[in-house]
C-alpha cells in the first residue's frame, strides 16, 4: 500500500498507461487472427468502431457527460467518418500486407510527422534537438523496414500513410477534443466511423465472424484494444500528463512486437530491434519536449 497521495495516483496513472499500452499493443495481434478467420477489413472495423462506439455512448450516458453541439459536433464527425477511418484503414489494411512489429513500428513515426507539421503550420524553426530526434526516427525507420520485420512496399506505403493520417488528425484533435471532454470526443469518432464503414458493409457485403475463435478476435479489438485501452489512456493522463502519457505510451510497439514474436512466430533480428529502439527513443524525447500527444488509437 502507498501511504504517499502524490506518489500513489502516479502508480495508477501508470498502470493505467501500462493498461492502454498492452491493449493498443494487442491489436494487430487480434487483427490477425481474425483476417485467418476469414473477417474482412470494412466487416471487421465496422464492429470495432460501432460496438467501442455503443459502449462508450454508454459511459457517457452512466456519467452523465454532455454530448458536444454545433461546429464542435461537426468536425469530430468529420474527424471520425474522415480521418480515423482513413487511419485505421491504412493500419489494418498494411497487417495484410506486412508484419503487425512492423506495422506497429511504422506507426510510430507519427510523433516525428507531428513536429515537423506543427513546426512548417506555426511558422517556427525547430530545436536541433527536435531536429535530430526526427532525424532518427527516420533512420530507425530505415532500420526496421529491412530483414525479418518484413513487408512489402504496399504493406510499407500503408503503415507510413497511417502515420501521416494520424498525424493531421491529432493535430486537428488538439483543438476540437479539449471543447467536447475527451470521452465525448472519442465516442462520437468511433459512432461516426462506424457509420461510415457500415456504409462500406453494406455496398460490399458482409463477411462477420461465423467461428468462436473469430469472435474473440473482433471481442478483443473491441473490448480490450478500443474500450479499455481508450479508458486507461485518458485516466492514466489525467494522473500522470500528457507528456509523461505519450511517453510512457511508448510501450505499445514493444507490446506488439514481443506478442507478435510470441503467438504469431515473428521473427525479429538484430537491425529491427535496433531500429526500434532508435525509433521508439526519438519518440520518448519528442514527448519529453511536448511536442507530440497520443490521441484515441
Amino acid at each position: 500500500m502507498i501511504a504517499d497521495p502524490v506518489a500513489r495516483t502516479r502508480f495508477v496513472g501508470l498502470a493505467c498507461i501500462v493498461a492502454s499500452a498492452t491493449g493498443f499493443g494487442a491489436m494487430p495481434i487480434f487483427a490477425k487472427l481474425a483476417y485467418a478467420a476469414g473477417v474482412d477489413l470494412p466487416s471487421m472495423l465496422f464492429l470495432r468502431f460501432a460496438l467501442a462506439g455503443l459502449t462508450m455512448a454508454a459511459v457517457m450516458q452512466w456519467r452523465r457527460l454532455r454530448w458536444p453541439r454545433g461546429g464542435n459536433l461537426l468536425a469530430l464527425m468529420a474527424m471520425g467518418g474522415v480521418g480515423y477511418l482513413g487511419q485505421s484503414f491504412c493500419y489494418f489494411a498494411a497487417l495484410q500486407h506486412a508484419t503487425a512489429g512492423l506495422t506497429a513500428l511504422l506507426l510510430y513515426l507519427y510523433p516525428a510527422i507531428v513536429t515537423v507539421l506543427s513546426a512548417l503550420l506555426a511558422r517556427r524553426r525547430l530545436s536541433l534537438l527536435r531536429i535530430l530526434a526526427v532525424a532518427a526516427a527516420l533512420l530507425g525507420t530505415g532500420l526496421a523496414v529491412g530483414g525479418s520485420l518484413a513487408g512489402s512496399p504496399i504493406g510499407i506505403l500503408l503503415g507510413v500513410g497511417a502515420a501521416l493520417i494520424y498525424s493531421v488528425y491529432i493535430l486537428v484533435g488538439e483543438r476540437v477534443t479539449p471543447v467536447a471532454g475527451a470521452i465525448p470526443s472519442a465516442t462520437v469518432i468511433m459512432l461516426s466511423a462506424a457509420l461510415g464503414y457500415g456504409l462500406i458493409v453494406l455496398w460490399r457485403g458482409p463477411a462477420f465472424p461465423t467461428s468462436p475463435a473469430a469472435w474473440a478476435a473482433v471481442g478483443g479489438i473491441v473490448v480490450l484494444s478500443t474500450v479499455v485501452a481508450m479508458i486507461t489512456f485518458f485516466a492514466g493522463m489525467a494522473r500522470l500528463g500528457a507528456a509523461d502519457a505519450a511517453t510512457l505510451s511508448t510501450l505499445e510497439p514493444v507490446v506488439t512486437v514481443v506478442l507478435a514474436a510470441t503467438f504469431l512466430a515473428e521473427a525479429v533480428g538484430g537491425w529491427q530491434i535496433a531500429g526500434g529502439a532508435i525509433i521508439l527513443a526519438a519518440v520518448v524525447v519528442l514527448a519529453r519536449a511536448g511536442e507530440s500527444t497520443k490521441a484515441p488509437g
